[in-house]
């Protein structure tokens, strides 16, 4: 049982820190999940999405603590009974998740490591039956240090947790995850390779027969029935590959001008994923960067999910004077977590990625 114990102390300490790092580094990104569970079409509870960023910092910054606080053996009964709190909140979430089909990636670890919502859900309840074992044999959890070195340490900890989420939140996340990421090509992270798998399908066709409804089922051919044809109902049994960049856009005027624009060999974007609540401060750095990029042959647009009339209005707020051009919120709040954020591209690549507090590094 010791060694069973020690042997399950160090493994959920470790999932716990590595998956509270993870999120930590992106706790912008995590944010967004949490809305999603906070909107009118999961938890109902609208009046938390306000705080969906300090909940995001809060939780994550938890997770970290009671993964050191675990190995360290601090305040054993406190951390069992937290640890355990935590993971019946998570559970509750990936099964609600997985069995309504509701916020399809939980982001339990970031944009790292992608899991389904089964996949979540099984891995939370192993987590679950690992703490159970914990308290089974929690006379075994004795602290590693002295008490005044275990506090210090736990301190430490959370001052630099604390700063490490301050610094990302007001740049980029220090590692990216994402498939936008500096390096990436759009259009090859568009493109479907050769001999992916597809996705299949089955149907479920009705006929009347002999003045009955039957049902018959296949994979797309149209049954040899003899009886009156009523209704086919389709549904997708198992996905075929999707594309790493799947719903990215540059719209205008009900025409897409990616093909126009992924082979500029000096492009800049402005992304202002809502316009209208583009941070007021960043307005005349990023200017200025504007202004810099066209004197310098840069081909320099907006990409937004507002309506003209907002990005007209930011236009003359800001005194931006850009073509803005429409892609989803979810794929801008995917691209960069900042509002607004600016990307280089050379010929589809990007070759910059910078939150409107950095944009004075931008060198064009």
């Amino acid at each position: 049982m010791k060694i069973l114990t020690q042997t399950t102390r160090t493994l959920v300490g470790l999932i716990f820190i590595l998956s509270g790092l993870i999120k930590m580094n992106d706790p912008v990104g995590f944010s967004f999940k949490l809305d999603e569970y906070f909107g009118p079409d999961v938890l109902n509870l609208e009046f938390l999405q306000p705080w969906a960023l300090a909940f995001a910092v809060l939780l994550v910054i938890l997770e970290v603590l009671l993964g050191v606080a675990l190995l360290l053996g601090y305040k054993k009964n406190l951390t069992l009974w937290s640890l355990l709190g935590m993971i019946v909140f998570f559970t509750f979430l990936t099964f609600y998740s997985a069995w309504f089909n509701k916020v399809t990636d939980c982001g339990c670890f970031g944009d790292a490591i992608k899991l389904t919502p089964w996949e979540s859900f099984t891995k939370d309840v192993v987590l679950l039956v690992l703490i159970l074992i914990l308290f089974a044999g929690k006379r075994y959890i004795t602290p590693v240090f002295h008490n005044n070195v275990t506090s210090g340490a736990m301190l430490a900890v959370l001052f630099a947790c604390f700063g490490f989420s301050y610094y990302v939140m007001e740049h980029l996340p220090a590692v990216d995850f994402r498939p936008y990421h500096t390096g990436a090509n759009i259009i090859e992270g568009m493109s479907i390779p050769e001999g992916a798998p597809e996705p299949v399908y089955e149907y479920a066709w009705k006929f009347k027969i002999d003045g009955q409804e039957k049902i018959f089922k296949t994979q797309g051919a149209y049954p040899e029935v003899d009886g009156e044809f009523v209704a086919v109902e389709t549904k997708e049994i198992q996905k075929g590959y999707e594309p790493p960049i799947h719903d990215f856009t540059m719209e205008k005027d009900g025409e897409d001008h990616i093909s126009f624009f992924m082979e500029e060999p000096k492009l800049m974007v402005v992304v202002t994923r809502v316009a209208e609540k583009a941070i007021p401060e960043s307005y005349e750095a990023v200017k200025a960067k504007i202004d810099e990029a066209k004197a310098k042959g840069y081909t320099v647009i907006g990409l937004s999910a507002s309506s003209p009339e907002a990005t007209e209005t930011l236009n003359s707020v800001s005194g931006w004077e850009l073509d803005f051009y429409f892609c989803d919120l979810t794929t801008l709040k995917t691209i960069v977590r900042s509002n607004p954020g600016i990307l280089t591209l050379e010929k589809g690549t990007i070759s910059g990625k910078y939150h409107y507090n950095d944009v004075g590094e931008l060198s064009l």
